[in-house]
């Protein structure tokens, strides 16, 4: 018999752990190839993780609720032959599972193995380490990484023995990974450290007939995710009014045949979407992220549609290069996620990768609203209610009043990095997109 670790896979560039929800399979349970052994959550999609392998469970590292990093091992799987994936080779033929205190020893062994093959600290480039700076080093386990993301005190910023002394004295906890350390070490050197005393909470009454309901865990992700997002960008809002009669009747006299042509409902999303993609290629500046001091300009751009869940909570699944796509693509990559997203079936990688973000916040009635962006983005437009209202009509031969369709675009955005000018003409630019629609454009 061999044994199979199953460990929880990559679920995207910015997911790094997740939390156990549910348990499908107990000890002792066979198990196929390709099926679902438990259900994680993470701040993004609830998803399942499947066996790669046929077999017994025969061991649960985690509980419901317990958190476990991408790469962990969640679950030992018994299979028969040797099926498994141990860490390392072996001659065997076969892999059991040795005895406690053999599994120790072979623990002990690993790490002496680990201490004495610790990579040898060198100088490189610019950057010259005295033969003490080394020995300390190499006896705390310092990896050459963090040796070279140290600021040093000394001449011509070499690292000296105090800063590598200072240095070990503000590590956190002796059993993070070095490259959590590496990060710790980077955001310490380059953020001042600014003690902020907390704040009293303010104390909520509770009378004998309320009702106390618990937040649920999606709730508390996205109640955290708002305040992050209000406490890391300067939020700014401009708002614009957008006739949008045109494409109201273009989409009333297609929308039929285009249905039973592509077997696909014609909504105002995907026409809006595209023309919020042309007025990202227009105005690219919009389409960037924060990273400290720096910018980073995306090269794709990536539309993150808000859906609504059946619960209330909101999801936003992205279209993947959205300035690609024609109509019809659109229009099947927007109605194929919503559908999804209702169903709690979409994948981890297709709601991750968003560049910028589209609300329809006239789903609910809404004219107009202020959205939060989608960090790390700096940007999110709010679609408001299309409303029939009297509108004044200008003609070369007079102004005179008339039944229009309208709507509201409002804008939100990060002031740190889009300053009035960029984000009024970028949701003027959406706006001349829609108010110049082809009455007569085929699909």
């Amino acid at each position: 018999m061999a044994r199979f670790e199953l460990k929880l896979p990559k679920m995207g560039e910015s997911v790094a752990e997740a939390t156990v929800t549910n348990w499908l399979k107990d000890v002792g349970d066979t198990i196929e190839a390709d099926e679902a052994v438990l259900e994680i959550a993470t701040d993004k999609v609830d998803s399942e993780v499947p066996s790669e392998v046929d077999g017994v469970l025969v061991e649960k590292m985690f509980e419901a609720d317990d958190v476990v990093q991408v790469g962990q091992t969640i679950a030992i799987i018994e299979t028969d032959g040797d099926g498994g994936t141990p860490d390392n080779d072996t001659s065997s033929d076969e892999i059991t599972s040795p005895a406690p205190e053999t599994a120790t020893t072979i623990e002990k062994e690993i790490e002496k193995v680990s201490e004495t093959t610790q990579p040898a600290i060198e100088s490189n480039g610019d950057r010259f380490y005295s033969p003490l700076v080394k020995n300390i080093a190499s006896q705390e386990g310092i990896s050459q990484s963090e040796l070279d993301a140290l600021v040093g005190t000394g001449k011509d910023g070499r690292v000296t023995k105090n800063d590598i002394l200072d240095y070990l004295k503000n590590r956190t906890s002796t059993t993070k990974t070095k490259q959590e350390v590496t990060e710790a070490t980077s955001k310490i050197q380059s953020q001042p450290a600014i003690q902020t005393p907390e704040k009293p909470k303010t104390p909520v009454s509770v009378n004998g007939g309320d009702e106390i309901i618990e937040m649920s865990r999606m709730g508390k992700l996205i109640a955290h995710h708002m305040v992050e997002s209000v406490q890391t960008s300067a939020h700014v809002q401009s708002f614009i009014e957008a006739d949008v009669t045109n494409i109201w009747n273009w989409r009333n006299k297609v929308k039929n045949d285009f249905q039973k042509r592509e077997g696909e409902k014609l909504t105002f999303t995907p026409i809006f979407m595209e023309a919020v993609a042309k007025a990202i290629k227009d105005f690219p500046m919009i389409n960037i992220s924060v990273d400290g001091d720096t910018i980073i300009k995306r090269k794709n751009i990536n539309l993150g549609m808000a859906a609504a869940l059946a619960d209330g909570n909101l999801i936003v699944p992205v279209i993947k290069n959205a300035d690609q796509l024609n109509l019809v693509g659109m229009s099947k990559a927007v109605n194929d996620l919503a559908s999804r997203a209702r169903e709690n079936k979409l994948k981890p990688d297709e709601i991750q990768g968003g560049t910028y973000t589209v609300t329809n916040v006239g789903t609910f009635g809404s004219i107009m609203g202020t959205p939060i962006i989608n960090q790390p983005q700096v940007a999110i437009l709010a679609l408001g209610a299309i409303r029939k209202v009297p509108a004044v009509i200008e003609t070369p031969d007079g102004d005179f009043i008339g039944i229009r369709y309208k709507m509201f675009l409002s804008h939100s955005y990060d002031h740190r990095v889009v300053n009035g000018a960029l984000g009024g003409q970028f949701v003027k630019a959406v706006k001349d997109y829609l108010e110049s629609w082809d009455v007569n454009r085929e699909i």
